[in-house]
């Protein structure tokens, strides 16, 4: 099996003023192409920290992180930046879609950092939509879309730069339980097509969609096994 993520003794500690916080204390994962993966653990536990640092929007104090045989630990921003738009696809809870723009403006968006020209943009991105359903809401903004609607459009930028992994933070967060079912079922599609899926969550149900469960507490691996007890669904369109 190929390995996309090393983190080997990971920790990030924040000073703040007189105090000391150390978010993630010491944590070694390796993660495997085609793996579906979620992190889960309570408030406090170090899985936004660790998201973080896995999705390069931050930097451990100690150890090392090796992501597609590159070595990131110790990159400048710029650098980071750069790593991000080509390795990795973000799903947020906020869906974090430009208002202003359609939904194929926004999928494109990431295609743009990288210079790609403007025919090819909007080729990858129509295509792109089609895979997540959405091919009849492609000039629509995000005021005329669905909270469901909105992720999958969220879902498809992800998708776009063909990234090494899909990092979703709480990606149903926002939905009722129908539409966090859709969008399971649409990861579920995502990763038989081939794809890395890292989830964070704090809800169990959520969790049983993926086929590894890491739980964290205290900055720590607590746990970190194979779910047996996978929850599958059937795509809906």
């Amino acid at each position: 099996m190929q390995e996309i993520i090393r983190l080997h003794d990971i920790g990030r500690r924040y000073v703040m003023g007189q105090e000391e916080i150390h978010a993630i204390k010491s944590i070694s994962l390796n993660i495997f192409k085609n793996e579906y993966v979620a992190l889960m653990g309570p408030s406090g536990s170090g899985k936004s920290t660790l998201m973080n640092i896995i999705g390069c929007l931050d930097t451990p104090t100690k150890g090392q992180y090796v992501l597609n045989q590159t070595d990131v630990s110790r990159m400048e921003d710029n650098e980071l930046a750069e790593i991000r738009n080509k390795e990795i696809g973000f799903v947020f809870q906020t869906f974090n879609l430009l208002p202003r723009s359609t939904a194929l403006d926004n999928v494109a968006l990431p295609l743009v950092y990288a210079g790609v020209d403007k025919k090819a943009r909007e080729e990858r991105a129509s295509e792109m939509l089609r895979l997540v359903g959405l091919d009849n809401r492609m000039h629509h903004k995000p005021n005329e879309l669905s909270g469901g609607q909105r992720q999958r459009v969220a879902v498809a930028r992800a998708l776009v730069n063909n990234p090494s992994i899909i990092l979703a933070d709480e990606p149903t967060g926002n939905l009722d339980t129908k539409t966090s079912y859709e969008i399971m079922a649409l990861f579920e599609e995502i990763h038989a097509n081939g794809n890395t899926i890292i989830l964070v969550t704090h809800e169990e149900d959520i969790a049983r969609h993926a086929h590894r469960i890491v739980r964290l507490r205290d900055g720590l691996v607590e746990s970190d096994g194979k779910n047996n007890d996978i929850i599958t669904l059937k795509a809906q369109a």
